[in-house]
């Protein structure tokens, strides 16, 4: 299999993920959204937001912004469940943008990253990706994992990687617009 189609099937499965999670949380107070829980960033809120200034931070390197070096210092977290999944989406539809452009050259091109003090860090689009996509899952896991000390029952997160698992992921698919064809490509 291709490195671009498994990096662009990945960034489909984040969205995917976000989008079931968010919508999942949908019914949480905002009392639930803040309330302290037990995990790496201690509510819900403060874990999502993370999972976003971190994804903003990679993209921004990605897409050789000047100015994602500074991103931590501006990122204002999102209060609301709402905000914070509009952002998200944002976010995520410009991953996969990026991602649907992908070669086997750009993969390999490099990233400079700013780590600040002058310090760059530079590392291959296909191992910036990987990492990114390891941390979404790292965190979103934790989220999902304070869901069950909610009323909110955790969804399942993990049903896009593998195509013969369409059938459980219908509904977010056609909620998202997309199409199961364009994203797994029949083999030639």
């Amino acid at each position: 299999m291709d490195l671009c189609l498994i990096l662009r099937i990945q960034a489909r499965a984040n969205r995917l993920a976000n989008h079931r999670l968010h919508g999942a949380m949908g019914a949480l107070t905002d009392a639930a959204f803040h309330a302290p829980r037990t995990s790496f960033f201690p509510s819900l809120a403060q874990t999502l937001n993370h999972i976003l200034v971190v994804d903003l931070y990679y993209l921004g390197a990605l897409l050789a912004e000047p100015s994602h070096g500074q991103i931590f210092d501006q990122y204002a977290a999102a209060d609301d469940l709402a905000t914070l999944a509009a952002r998200q989406r944002n976010s995520d539809e410009r991953l996969i943008a990026f991602c649907e452009q992908l070669s086997a050259e750009r993969c390999a091109a490099p990233v400079a990253m700013d780590r600040g003090r002058g310090r760059v860090q530079r590392d291959q689009v296909a191992h910036v990706l990987m990492h990114m996509f390891m941390h979404q899952t790292h965190h979103r896991g934790q989220a999902h994992a304070m869901l069950s000390g909610t009323v909110i029952a955790p969804p399942q997160l993990d049903e896009f990687v593998m195509p013969s698992d369409a059938h459980f992921r219908t509904l977010d698919v056609t909620a998202l617009g997309w199409d199961e064809a364009q994203v797994y490509p029949t083999p030639r």
